[in-house]
């Protein structure tokens, strides 16, 4: 071997050696059940959450453990993260239809952009006027979610992620997705979830866990 060939095959060598470990928080995938799982398909600590839209304790921990989590856990490949949904009300319905909205790629930064500005629209909770009440439970499965859109401006807040109107509208009239949500939060209730947030790891419940601080030391000892 030359001496410029021995040169090449040390740098490849050295190049290789330093290659960056993957980033699982790119890999997306979706369970038969409908679920979003963050990470590797083959993560020794499968974790799930059971999450609603409007409960404020599923924004706390969102904004408190998302970064730690991913960062620390599910881009290393330890850890991945499964989003089921529990659905509380009619408009937890339709923001959980919102972020399953388009492509398995797109949901983590839609259900990112709701439960992080939930203090914003949530508010009109406690302000609406009945007939508004009214409009939330009326009709068919289309109309209560477009006026739930209408009325808390999920329109606009969509628009920011590239949907235009008719795209959410496809979306809140599915029907069939609507029933994946609902067999979704059934098998949660199944399974003894009767709050949110709630956690699972590989399948197994944990009791009296719904922070961050609560969990992460289980998820440390599971590894």
């Amino acid at each position: 071997m030359t001496k410029l060939a021995a040169l090449v095959a040390v740098a490849v060598l050295s190049l290789a050696a330093t290659k960056p470990a993957a980033n699982w928080n790119t890999a997306v995938a979706v369970t038969p059940a409908g679920g979003h799982v963050l990470g590797n398909p083959a993560a020794q600590i499968k974790l799930t959450e059971y999450v609603s839209y409007t409960c404020p304790h599923c924004a706390h921990f969102e904004a408190e453990a998302t970064n730690p989590l991913r960062l620390a856990y599910v881009r290393t490949g330890k850890v991945s993260v499964e989003v089921q949904h529990m659905l509380r009300d009619p408009i937890d319905l339709t923001v959980a239809m919102l972020t399953n909205c388009g492509t398995k790629d797109k949901f983590f930064v839609n259900h990112g952009m709701f439960m992080r500005s939930q203090a914003t629209w949530i508010k009109l909770m406690m302000t609406a006027t009945g007939p508004q009440r009214s409009r939330w439970s009326s009709g068919d499965l289309g109309t209560r979610n477009r006026s739930i859109a209408a009325d808390f401006h999920f329109y606009e807040m969509m628009a920011t992620r590239g949907y235009d109107r008719a795209a959410v509208d496809r979306c809140l009239t599915d029907k069939v997705m609507a029933e994946r949500l609902a067999k979704q939060a059934q098998n949660a209730s199944e399974l003894g979830v009767t709050g949110t947030p709630s956690f699972a790891i590989n399948g197994a419940l944990l009791a009296g866990t719904n922070e961050w601080s609560v969990l992460q030391p289980q998820i440390d000892a599971a590894l």
